[in-house]
């Protein structure tokens, strides 16, 4: 296919690729967060932060992967979701072992990333 007919699309908008961005470090983060749990928790810990790295490594895959096409604002505010819900899922579990804070926030980030993923999905509907 040729790039004249190829349908292009507009650049990303700067929420688009902050969200992206965002992804990219979400990703990196959770790494190193598998890493530390492996060779630096045991028990209950290493499985909770283990739990912890793997959603914040795929929903950082996901944003990069999906951010870049949100053009319109409800897929955006959508992926939005998904980060700050992550954030809060993974967050909690991570505090409880760092710093012995309860996990409360864990069943609210799971449910914004649920919510979340199910307005992307109207949004990819509506496209």
């Amino acid at each position: 296919m040729s790039a004249s007919s190829a349908t292009l699309l507009p650049p990303a908008s700067r929420g688009s690729r902050a969200l992206a961005g965002a992804g990219a470090v979400l990703a990196a983060v959770s790494v190193a967060l598998a890493a530390y749990a492996s060779h630096g928790a045991d028990g209950e810990a290493r499985t909770h932060l283990q739990t912890a790295a793997a959603f914040a490594f795929g929903h950082g895959l996901a944003l990069c992967a999906l951010a870049p096409q949100a053009r319109r604002r409800f897929g955006r505010w959508a992926l939005a979701g998904l980060l700050l819900g992550v954030l809060l899922f993974s967050g909690s579990l991570v505090a409880a072992h760092a710093f012995g804070w309860p996990t409360r926030l864990a069943p609210a980030g799971g449910s914004l990333m649920i919510l979340a993923w199910l307005a992307y999905a109207v949004d990819a509907a509506r496209r």
